[in-house]
């Protein structure tokens, strides 16, 4: 599904000395290539402020207590995703409220946010799923109009580009009141480990999620609130330096590799629903996510196995479908989410990533040519 070797081997010069001069300052927590990574990542997405922290999931759960939610409030969030946000959610004693997708993009869809809201809804979670934006200028509009805030879920779509209506154009994640990035490996910019990092352009609440991501302590020993241990260490840091001045290059490879798909799979669209790339939002390919129809999907995915060709599925249940939430009498999982459960059911993701050939590419599409025609 991805060649993180060939990757490294490309740029393993420029990592081994960054990992080396780490080891040579024994710096190992909080060194500078952390404030470093943070100031070149600030500059990179356009985010006032970059505070890292240990991962993807802890960066949701800081946000949610950085913006004061407190037990039984509500916070929307897609049906169709990686658990991650709506598990923040339940941890805190929020209530995730789900809310189907859109069957193209596979993003939440903005039609349904407004029949959903409460008086005790507090903040919604767009997910950037698979590697392009919500439509972030519509969602922004409801949350405006209903007080509610906005945390973006950016895991897997770092570097993807939203044009609103008027031309103005931001990178994802830095366009609710926090934005949420995981580095793990496999994403478009990973470590060699766990890292993440939440984007503010609020000063007073960058203060606070640093505070939060340090127990609570503006001021070594001296703690005002409750927080966490959440660090990005110096390690990951220099890796992701390195890194981050090649992402531009390794979202074209994905995008070159996407497009490829999308060309020679066309003539199967009788069978195969292929990515949608929507208008507002430039697509950097996390994920190449088809869906397959007539009940095809597991038997594909066993086909292309057998061929060599390896296969994901994200995500085999919709998140209401899931034991966790089934099991809790406080969470509704009746909502209407057919898309997301059809989804589920259908989709499958491609071997994706920096490093594939053409033949590798060509291999891969007349596999699945030979299982539909």
């Amino acid at each position: 599904m991805l060649d993180l070797s060939g990757q490294y081997k490309k740029i393993q010069s420029e990592i081994d000395n960054a990992i080396k001069e780490v080891i040579d300052s024994t710096a190992f927590i909080n060194g500078s290539a952390v404030a470093g990574f943070a100031k070149e990542l600030s500059d990179y997405t356009g985010s006032k402020y970059v505070i890292p922290c240990g991962n993807g999931t802890d960066a949701l759960q800081i946000s949610f207590m950085a913006l004061d939610l407190q037990p039984g409030d509500e916070v929307i969030v897609p049906s169709f995703t990686y658990i991650a946000a709506a598990e923040a959610i339940l941890l805190l004693g929020l209530k995730p409220v789900f809310v189907d997708v859109y069957p193209d993009t596979y993003n939440i869809d903005i039609q349904r946010i407004q029949a959903v809201i409460t008086t005790k809804t507090k903040a919604i979670i767009p997910v950037h799923l698979f590697g392009q934006s919500v439509d972030m200028e519509k969602l922004l509009n409801i949350a405006s109009k209903n007080n509610l805030y906005v945390i973006e879920d950016n895991a897997q779509s770092i570097g993807s580009v939203y044009t609103f209506s008027d031309g103005q154009k931001k990178q994802c994640g830095t366009m609710g009141n926090i934005g949420c990035l995981s580095f793990f490996p496999s994403k478009n910019l990973g470590c060699f480990g766990d890292g993440g990092a939440m984007l503010t352009n609020d000063e007073t609440l960058a203060e606070k999620l640093k505070m939060i991501a340090s127990h609570g302590q503006a001021v070594r020993y001296y703690h005002e609130i409750i927080g966490c241990n959440s660090r990005l260490d110096t390690l990951q840091a220099a890796i992701l330096r390195v890194k981050l001045k090649h992402l531009d290059e390794y979202n074209k490879a994905r995008q070159q590799a996407a497009h490829y798909y999308q060309e020679n799979l066309k003539e199967l669209k009788a069978y195969v629903q292929l990515p949608f790339e929507s208008t507002y939002s430039t697509h950097v390919y996390h994920q190449f996510t088809i869906s397959i129809k007539n009940d095809k999907r597991n038997e594909l995915k066993k086909y292309l196995q057998e061929q060599g060709v390896p296969t994901m599925i994200y995500y085999p249940l919709s998140l209401p479908e899931q034991k966790v939430f089934q099991n809790n009498r406080n969470i509704d999982i009746s909502k209407e989410r057919i898309n997301a459960d059809i989804l589920a059911a259908s989709v499958l993701s491609l071997p994706i990533h920096t490093e594939l050939a053409e033949d590798q590419l060509e291999y891969i599409v007349n596999k699945i040519k030979a299982f539909f025609l």
